[in-house]
């Protein structure tokens, strides 16, 4: 495979803090455009600074994908500024409950998860769809997890998240079918345990080196790898 190469207008999502932090500050260095969302991007001192040192190249726009309206909002926001976007990367993500089981299992909270992991990146895909349209070599990329592997899993618990990534991977291989006409590839990665919020202060893959391999993953994928499920390192994952 070989590299995208040129700079390119990029929109990803849950962009306040952890891969979705460390995806802007890494883009921004290569020279790209970035529009990073985020619930409250204000709220996100790494945001304050890297707006600080990349004016113009940065946009920050609220938005929470669990919300069609704030969708929307974010939608007319950035075509304001943009008619096309090269990557559209669905990043923004819950654990959720926890280490939950069927006996303990918020029903209302796992659906909350489902409307941020799996309902989320549908919305956005959706909203941002016709600027994708019209990007060059144009990717949608979603970030899911191996927890949502049906093959791998051999623990159990965390029922809300597991679901909800494992739906998140048959919606990007509906997209890869449904987009396929377009020229649009639809791709499911797995990051690795990273310590991030959400992956906790044990986890041994530093945020730093795991965007570097999933974005050099990113840049390499064309239209063969279409519906796919892989790891940061482009390896193909057990669904």
């Amino acid at each position: 495979m070989k590299s995208s190469g040129p700079l390119r207008p990029i929109l990803l999502t849950g962009a306040s803090r952890g891969l979705g932090l460390e995806f802007t500050r890494q883009w921004l260095a290569a020279g790209h455009r970035v529009f990073a969302l985020a619930r409250d991007p204000e709220a996100s001192r790494g945001l304050r600074e890297l707006s600080a040192r990349h004016p113009g190249a940065l946009v920050t726009c609220p938005c929470d994908v669990s919300d069609d309206a704030s969708v929307a909002a974010a939608r007319l926001r950035v075509g304001e500024l943009t008619d096309r976007l090269d990557l559209v990367l669905n990043n923004a993500g819950t654990y959720g409950p926890g280490e939950d089981e069927l006996s303990t299992l918020d029903l209302a909270e796992a659906r909350r998860v489902f409307e941020v992991n799996t309902l989320g990146p549908l919305r956005v895909s959706r909203a941002f769809l016709p600027p994708l349209r019209r990007g060059d070599r144009p990717k949608l990329v979603h970030i899911t997890s191996l927890m949502g592997s049906i093959a791998d899993n051999r623990s159990g618990s965390a029922l809300a998240y597991r679901m909800s990534k494992a739906a998140l991977n048959m919606a990007s291989r509906n997209l890869a079918l449904e987009l396929a006409p377009n020229g649009i590839p639809s791709v499911v990665l797995h990051p690795g345990w990273v310590k991030t919020d959400m992956g906790g202060p044990r986890a041994p893959l530093p945020v730093e080196e795991a965007v570097a391999a999933l974005i050099k993953t990113i840049d390499l994928l064309t239209a063969e790898h279409s519906g796919g499920f892989f790891d940061r390192e482009g390896r193909p994952a057990p669904w």
